[in-house]
């Protein structure tokens, strides 16, 4: 029926499920298994063992059931009891989290990264065809055991790829990604032509510097003419920011709000290997908040608060998500009556209907190839 934490005395037990009907009080040995803890059980004995050794619980036969006193537990650690998330469960994160790894999203969790995920095991029980199809392996490299950098920004990484095969929202077909060398955190921003990456690039530096109080000291790029330029030269130049090149590379297309959401999610989810911390912990020093996250291209209502309603008209617009408002809480939304897409928090989501989608053409894909016939964008 629900889950509740239980406290007795010096001991707490996390997300205990309510059975309506249990007379008894039942411990999961499978869930203390998957704590790595180890349960022992004898003749009129059974114990449950930390790798330490530690006992954290005990009970004492009676009949077929080893009853465990709370009261008898002599110990100031917490019990914690992860329950196995339901598949559905699992699979909705995985898709929140921009298709995120179980590994990883199990990580967030014991490692409290995050603020809004809830506190279960993630697993999954067959193939996700996105990730398949989308994700290549590549052969492990030992971490460097040292930082190459220390502050955040010393060195920003930069890559321009486009054109798009498919124009996004706005004309928009090139897309900048910039990350950061220290806490991985990424920025991308969109733009009409190669032409516009110089101003960009110099209103990026000149703004994000602002913001989080710190220099950039090192920009490293390819040779491209959009990066080697005497525009781009003349301003690092003149605020003392080294250049670096490196070789060309092809990065993989993507629509841009598709991208966006991507590297929004990824900001708050991927833990970094050195620092244990998500990139956004790292360059904000705060947990990050998902409770919020959902799945990219679903179904949606918004809200209809901007135009005069009589007392028949539809009170909400149906639309799909395409992402968050990198300047509020608000959600992105397109709307497909107006073909308009606008911020709002009074947003309500069918995340059920993101499945089914998936199955046909999806919608997404319509959406963001209409990108000419729609107007700018709209904040609510």
């Amino acid at each position: 029926m629900g889950y509740s934490d239980v406290h007795h005395d010096n001991v707490t037990i996390k997300k205990v499920s309510y059975v309506e009907g249990f007379r008894h009080n039942l411990f999961s040995i499978g869930q203390f298994c998957d704590k790595d803890l180890e349960v022992n059980f004898k003749a009129k004995r059974c114990s449950v063992r930390n790798e330490e050794g530690e006992e954290l619980l005990v009970g004492t036969r009676e009949s077929d059931l080893y009853p465990i006193n709370l009261s008898n537990v002599q110990t100031d650690n917490q019990v914690c009891l992860l329950s196995k998330a339901l598949m559905q469960q699992s699979w909705l994160w995985h898709r929140r989290l921009s298709h995120l790894n179980f590994r990883y999203i199990n990580n967030l969790v014991s490692g409290k990264l995050v603020k809004g995920l809830p506190e279960l095991k993630y697993e999954r029980e067959h193939l996700c065809a996105a990730c398949e199809k989308g994700k290549m392996k590549r052969a492990p490299h030992k971490p460097n055991p040292e930082p190459s950098t220390n502050p955040p920004l010393e060195l920003l990484h930069m890559d321009l790829c486009g054109p798009m095969r498919t124009q996004c929202l706005g004309g928009k077909k090139y897309i900048l990604v910039i990350v950061d060398d220290y806490s991985r955190y990424t920025w991308v921003k969109f733009l009409r032509s190669k032409d516009e990456t110089p101003d960009v690039l110099i209103t990026f530096l000149k703004t994000t510097q602002v913001n989080l109080q710190k220099p950039v000291k090192f920009l490293r790029t390819d040779n491209d003419t959009e990066f080697k330029n005497q525009k781009v030269e003349e301003y690092l130049e003149s605020v003392g920011i080294s250049h670096k090149y490196s070789a060309a590379r092809t990065p993989q297309q993507k629509w841009s709000e598709a991208v966006s959401t991507a590297c929004y999610t990824q900001n708050r989810s991927m833990v970094h290997r050195r620092f244990k911390k998500t990139p956004y912990a790292l360059i904000n020093n705060r947990t990050p908040t998902i409770k919020y996250f959902r799945i990219f291209g679903c179904k949606c209502f918004v809200l209809n608060d901007r135009e005069s309603l009589n007392k028949f008209s539809a009170k909400a617009d149906e639309g799909i998500f395409i992402g968050y408002s990198s300047t509020s809480t608000a959600f992105r939304v397109y709307l497909n009556k107006s073909k308009m897409v606008i911020e709002s928090i009074n947003v309500t989501f069918d995340e059920e209907m993101a499945s089914e989608q998936q199955r046909s053409e999806p919608v997404i894909t319509r959406v963001l190839a209409y990108g000419k016939l729609s107007p700018e964008p709209v904040s609510q």
